[in-house]
């Protein structure tokens, strides 16, 4: 069994009720019944975690470190911002990914760079929360087949 990490970032806590028309109805807690459902049918173990500290999230990326087989990040606004978490990533070993809800490269200007970006694996966009999932499976399989 491994142990797998998924992160989000300011303001995802009021996914559902922040801007529905760009963001959906679904919650956090909706995310991470999937994503645990997802894990724990692969046999593997989840932690999920949000806040709208920047330390934080630094610190459940260091605590990942040996302990995580990869980290699913939504940094939020923190990824136009954040050269500590970009930092904090790079120290962990394994795989991580990228995950937005809405298309980051559809929005604002100032959203179409992301720090986050040049670590990650992969960057899944657009999709809703349906990204975590696709994140979440992409590093299962990833580990099945490395075993």
């Amino acid at each position: 069994m491994s142990l797998f990490t998924v992160l989000s970032g300011p303001n995802l806590n009021l996914l559902g009720q922040r801007q529905p028309e760009i963001y959906g109805y679904e919650t956090l807690a909706d995310i991470e019944v999937n994503c645990r459902g997802i894990a724990e049918t692969a046999g593997h173990g989840l932690f999920f975690a949000q806040s709208n500290r920047e330390y934080e999230l630094i610190d459940w990326v260091h605590e990942a470190r040996g302990k995580s087989a990869g980290i699913v990040i939504n940094p939020g606004a923190f990824t136009h911002t954040s050269v500590a978490i970009l930092d904090a990533l790079n120290a962990f070993e394994g795989p991580v990914i990228e995950v937005h809800i809405s298309n980051i490269h559809k929005r604002e200007v100032f959203r179409h760079h992301s720090y986050i970006s040049t670590r990650a694996e992969g960057v899944i966009a657009g999709l809703g929360i349906d990204g975590y999932e696709v994140a979440l499976r992409h590093l299962i399989n990833r580990l099945s087949r490395s075993a």
